[in-house]
């Protein structure tokens, strides 16, 4: 007969990386193994090692403290860093992308490239995520999944219990257990833990438990009491509950060890996260090099890989460049500089129709938050076309009522936020009838006769046409928006101008003001880690696009004054 393998629980990954799989077959261990084998191998920490969450002696006593964390990945500084990065025209290697001939990938090189990506997913989601971690993947009630994970479970311990209860009993795959138990205790210590370390090799040694069930003299009970002690004091405070239970449980043992595997898959996910949140601030301060190293080997092994970047910056040129007055005299359009360049991409990145284009390589890795800013200042802006309807149609009644305007506003957000099912259209009709309602009830209250139903047709009417692009109003306010988010990514130092939103747009200030934010942090981090590539990409469309050389018998033009080496 087969022996049977205690089956492990996947985990699964908390915030836009959820849609990743990180099932790796054994489950647990070894993801546990794997994610901080690969943060300390790709981050070197100077021998320094977390500390676990033990609120024993035995492990506090010998362990290291660990870094602070650091919840901030973006600053005001990284303006400059990026300014840096881009204006560089490539110190080392890795700091350029390459420009080798095309050639035929094997598969070794194309998994290659999708390792290195996924790497880079992941490192760059544990850096500006901050709220990034794992946890125990629970499968939904009634799906096939589940139904064939429970049935191999319990086969395993039902014949774990038969073995148990044979005459005599058969230990085999007790001591499997058991030896797995061991391993996964002491991946909890930390290196200094000696003390610790040496006391659960000696009370799990398996060479004296094999001896001790030759001579049926195992004691199985006794040796779950200590593994339960030791857990309680490498566990975090959180899992003292749970070790509790398990020392105040009365099941039979082979319900006991169920239940010590089912605490110790939690303990391996705090410590991952625990581990991932003392990194998180050393990672931080190599994210940029690390980052623009990988993607360099994607690129050495993938030479289009930066081909969906390069038809968005040429289209961006392409558009400047067409909007550029003639030089007098030769009968040629000036060349855009490559920071305004730049700038004008990263606007068309915020307006990004994933249906006509596939989003740049370079932003897959914040494609998840980049859609979150994208819908959240669509609704805003909808909300912003709502009122400034509300106000014009309406008049006088409300105008001035900050109470009701703050009541629209947030009334209205919430409905077209409600069901992402539906459609614009659908969800302005909801709008409409709410808005209505809400204001012949405000009306009401305050001695002013309400709404006439050919005023509210009316209103209705022009709320559910700003689901229509060339609506008037729409145009206008997404006109604003786009001029606002334009200075901002021109400005070296968008701070001061944050507050200074466009009129008509005061009513969804401090929203735009926490877009705004955001949606700087990734273009910052963006320019710095991808600012060498950009560079080259645009440095190659001016000089396609530069006008020839002076003759001998011309006077020498003078060089141009916007390049990327000099701004």
């Amino acid at each position: 007969m087969v022996s049977p393998v205690c089956p492990r629980a996947p985990l699964r990954i908390e915030g836009p990386l959820n849609r990743q799989a990180f099932n790796t077959g054994n489950g647990y261990a070894s993801l546990h193994e794997a994610t901080i084998s690969y943060i300390r191998s790709k981050m070197p920490l100077n021998n320094e090692r977390p500390s676990s969450t033990s609120s024993g002696d035995e492990q506090g006593s010998d362990g290291e403290s660990s870094p602070g964390r650091c919840d901030s990945t973006a600053s005001a500084s990284d303006t400059d860093c990026s300014r840096e990065s881009f204006t560089s025209v490539g110190s080392s290697k890795h700091c350029s992308p390459s420009s080798s001939p095309p050639k035929t990938l094997t598969l070794d090189e194309v998994m290659g490239s999708a390792r290195d990506l996924s790497n880079l997913s992941l490192f760059h989601e544990i850096v500006v995520n901050r709220d990034f971690h794992l946890e125990p993947h629970s499968l939904p009630e009634d799906s096939l999944w589940k139904m064939v994970r429970d049935n191999v479970h319990k086969a395993f311990w039902d014949i774990l219990e038969s073995e148990l209860n044979d005459d005599p009993p058969e230990y085999q795959q007790a001591i499997k257990l058991l030896e797995e138990i061991r391993e996964i205790l002491l991946s909890f210590l930390n290196p200094g833990a000696n003390r610790m370390r040496t006391q659960i090799l000696e009370v799990l040694d398996m060479d004296l438990i094999r001896q001790q069930v030759d001579n049926d003299a195992v004691d199985i009970a006794g040796l779950a009491s200590y593994i339960i002690s030791a857990m309680g004091k490498l566990c975090a405070p959180v899992r003292d509950d749970e070790i509790k239970k398990l020392r105040e449980s009365t099941d039979n043992t082979v319900t006991l060890f169920r239940d010590i595997f089912r605490v110790l898959d939690l303990m391996k996910a705090d410590f991952v996260n625990l581990t991932i949140n003392n990194l998180r601030p050393v990672m931080q301060k190599q994210s940029v090099e690390y980052e623009r190293a990988t993607f360099q080997s994607i690129l050495d092994k993938t030479p289009g890989a930066l081909d969906n970047t390069a038809a968005w910056i040429k289209m961006t040129f392409e558009e400047l460049l067409s909007t550029m007055p003639s030089n007098r005299g030769k009968g040629q359009s000036c060349l855009p500089g490559p920071f305004q360049v730049l700038n004008a991409a990263f606007l068309h990145i915020l307006m990004w129709d994933y249906n006509q284009h596939p989003l740049p390589e370079t932003w897959m890795t914040d494609e998840g938050r980049l859609r979150e800013v994208q819908a959240q200042l669509k609704r805003w802006q909808a909300v912003n076309e709502v009122l400034l309807i509300v106000y014009s149609t309406v008049g006088g009644p409300v105008q001035g009522v900050a109470a009701l305007s703050e009541r629209l506003k947030r009334m209205t957000a919430v409905l077209l936020d409600h069901n992402p099912t539906l459609s614009l259209q659908e969800a302005l009709v909801g709008v409409s009838a709410q808005i209505c309602s809400e204001l012949n009830k405000s009306l009401a209250e305050r001695g002013y006769p309400t709404l006439s139903p050919a005023l509210q047709a009316t209103l209705a009417g022009q709320i559910c046409s700003i689901a229509h692009k060339e609506n008037p109003i729409r145009t206008l306010v997404e006109d604003r928006v786009q001029h606002y988010f334009t200075a901002l990514i021109c400005d070296p130092k968008p701070q001061a101008r944050l507050e200074q939103t466009p009129a008509g747009l005061s009513a969804i200030r401090s929203e735009l003001v926490t877009l705004a934010t955001k949606f700087l942090s990734l273009v910052n981090y963006n320019k710095a880690v991808y600012g060498p590539f950009y560079a080259d990409i645009i440095r190659k469309l001016m000089f396609t696009n530069s006008p020839p050389p002076p003759s001998s018998s011309s006077p020498p033009s003078s060089p141009p004054q916007d390049t990327v080496a000099s701004e």
